[in-house]
């Protein structure tokens, strides 16, 4: 096993509380497909986080949440924007052309994984709106965090919707890492998302220490109802639905969420500041959450993996490094330490 498996943070074990919540379950029966207590509870608990009223869609995956969600937005014949390292684009195998009947994911040139407003308009400009030839705009993503370890202010996603809106496009976010956003820019819930304009939210759970569920949170109930069918249809109604809730219901408790993803955003800054000061060593994006982007030095990056510390090889003298809430400050200080001393036996003192 690695020292310390920073990989992903999809590698990390279940939150002891959200083991707990799943064990306090575990006792005699209860009607299925979602129609229990603890799933009926998820509306309020998220209306509750969210300050508003909510419709809750616990699925197995987050990306079910992605390709349900943007189906119910986005026709065939529609056109999906997102930024060029979205999650959707190029890593869900097409999942939202899939479950959208054919629908088109365009990406946008972006800037440390963030797209812009002006990007966004000039695109719509010359889609070919009302072009029996061209595919129509009917949506746009936005991850937050993006792909690239950094987060939209409140303000940026504002302006995005305020775009898509006037053009009558409707606003999706992939929230994989929602948490760890949320818990680097200090803002509620509400204002990252329907107070800034977004529809639907792909609420992610795994990567913060869930078990085995995200959750698609919709603001417009519009897209709620046809959800509910198109769920049903990819087979993301769990049986045992309130598994699935708990597992939620257990993160969004006493701000568990915000805690674990805080402590993984706080590993990542530790091991940012480490490895910076390492000769030849270059921060490839501002460090934002727990996603750290960095070109190290090749004898440094190799004794790393030899040492069995998990790690995202780009192929081009880089690496992405995750650090999840189960990291401790003692892991990253290990890390920093055996690459200090590669570096230094890599560039010995005359």
């Amino acid at each position: 096993m690695p020292v310390v498996n920073l990989y992903s943070d999809n590698v990390a074990p279940v939150a002891d509380e959200v083991l707990q919540a799943l064990l306090a379950l575990n006792h005699g029966t209860a009607p299925g497909y979602g129609a229990d207590a603890v799933t009926a509870r998820l509306e309020t608990r998220f209306g509750e986080l969210f300050e508003t009223r909510v419709s809750v869609f616990p699925v197995a995956t987050g990306t079910a949440a992605n390709a349900l969600s943007l189906s119910a937005l986005a026709p065939p014949y529609g056109a999906v924007y997102c930024s060029d390292t979205g999650h959707i684009h190029d890593s869900e195998c097409g999942a939202t052309e899939f479950f959208s009947g054919g629908a088109k994911v365009l990406p946008l040139p972006a800037s440390h994984g963030r797209l812009d407003a002006g990007t966004l308009a000039r695109a719509i400009a010359a889609a070919g709106v009302g072009r029996a030839h061209k595919v129509q705009p009917a949506g746009v993503s936005l991850t937050q965090a993006t792909e690239r370890g950094t987060v939209y202010p409140v303000e940026a996603v504002a302006e995005i919707a305020e775009v898509a809106h006037r053009h009558g496009l409707k606003v999706h976010m992939d929230g994989a890492r929602f948490a760890n956003a949320a818990a680097a820019l200090g803002a509620s819930p509400a204002q990252m998302t329907w107070q800034s304009g977004v529809d639907v939210l792909s609420f992610g759970a795994t990567k913060n220490g869930a078990m085995s569920t995200d959750a698609i949170v919709v603001f417009d109930p519009a897209l709620a109802q046809t959800l509910r069918y198109r769920c049903r249809r990819a087979g993301q109604v769990l049986s045992k639905m309130r598994y699935a809730a708990a597992q939620l219901e257990a993160m969004v408790t006493d701000g568990l969420w915000l805690r674990l993803a805080g402590h993984a955003n706080a590993m990542a800054s530790r091991l940012a500041r480490g490895l910076a000061c390492l000769p030849a060593t270059e921060l490839l994006h501002p460090v934002e959450i727990n996603e750290v982007f960095v070109r190290l030095p090749p004898a440094v990056m190799s004794g790393l993996a030899n040492l069995g510390y998990g790690l995202v090889d780009r192929g081009d003298g880089t690496v992405r490094l995750v650090t999840a809430f189960s990291v401790q400050t003692a892991d990253i200080d290990e890390l920093l330490d055996h690459a200090h001393r590669l570096a230094r036996e890599d560039n010995p003192v005359p």
